[in-house]
């Protein structure tokens, strides 16, 4: 699933291709890609049509654009899912096989076609929080801020998660904590601070915690720089492009292959119906508490 550098790269596509473009037509090509508008496909695309689209607004994993016009005060939410993909296509262009949603715009320019082959992404029209200037839709408002946000707040995230009662990687993606880590970076990030993924976070200095912030942010942040991770077709940004960080990964996806610190294989445990990816060495298990 694409996490925060895959759709910040889609967040940037969106606010050079459709920012103050007018919405002439909107083809509804499939009912799953707008089920979280609660009245359904026609709905949907009455509240675009004639709206004009603001600039692409991101928090974690969510991308939403504020509409001006007959849309003022409610924004066009989209979550890319499995497979979801928010393309800039030129009309000539013939639709993908899984197209689902295809905006027009007044201009006659390129459009904006929702590819998802698996359907767990979507699109809606949402109300936007009154007064906020992002027009933030008010379903995502409680989804805490992530690294790359100017006001994301170090102290408050460094004094929340060793309160929490939990283990460190399950902190990093609880999505109330902070936003846009995933799986990958989250197993990128625990490896550069040689922490190992079920460390009580309530055992972490708040030095340890800082620098695995500073390591989220780092890793994301290099990854933003080259497009992303992609190891398949599905996640591209809005021309079609893939991202090239599966190169640099240092733990996700690198089983059995040396740690690029030590040299020891890299292994891969079952985690929460996930994989988790570490070194053995550079990272070693927590010892249990209390005799336990």
């Amino acid at each position: 699933m694409p996490e925060l550098p895959e759709v910040e790269v889609v967040r940037r596509g969106l606010a050079n291709w459709v920012a103050g473009r007018t919405v002439a037509g909107v083809d509804v090509l499939h009912p799953r890609a707008v089920r979280r508008q609660p009245a359904g496909a026609a709905d949907f695309a009455a509240r675009l049509t004639g709206t004009t689209l603001g600039a692409a607004q991101r928090r974690g994993k969510y991308l939403w654009v504020p509409l001006a016009g007959p849309g003022e005060g409610f924004s066009l939410i989209g979550h890319l899912g499995m497979s979801g993909q928010l393309l800039v296509q030129d009309p000539t262009v013939p639709d993908e096989t899984h197209l689902r949603v295809r905006l027009r715009f007044t201009d006659g320019g390129r459009e904006l076609r929702f590819v998802d082959q698996r359907t767990f992404g979507g699109l809606a029209v949402e109300e936007a929080e009154d007064g906020d200037p992002e027009g933030t839709p008010v379903s995502i408002a409680h989804i805490a801020r992530d690294p790359l946000d100017p006001r994301f707040d170090d102290a408050v995230f460094v004094a929340a998660l060793r309160a929490r009662r939990t283990t460190v990687k399950r902190a990093l993606l609880d999505q109330t904590l902070i936003s846009g880590v995933g799986n990958i970076y989250a197993d990128e990030a625990l490896w550069r601070s040689r922490l190992h993924y079920d460390r009580p976070t309530a055992t972490l200095t708040r030095p340890q915690v800082a620098l695995l912030l500073a390591n989220a942010r780092a890793v994301m942040s290099a990854a933003l720089a080259v497009g992303g991770t992609s190891f398949d077709s599905l996640y591209v940004n809005v021309n079609g492009e893939s991202g090239y960080f599966s190169r640099d990964l240092d733990a996700y996806g690198r089983e059995n292959e040396p740690c690029r610190r030590c040299g020891t294989a890299i292994r891969r445990a079952a985690w929460m119906n996930r994989s988790s990816y570490f070194c053995p060495r550079c990272q070693r298990v927590p010892r249990p508490r209390n005799g336990g």
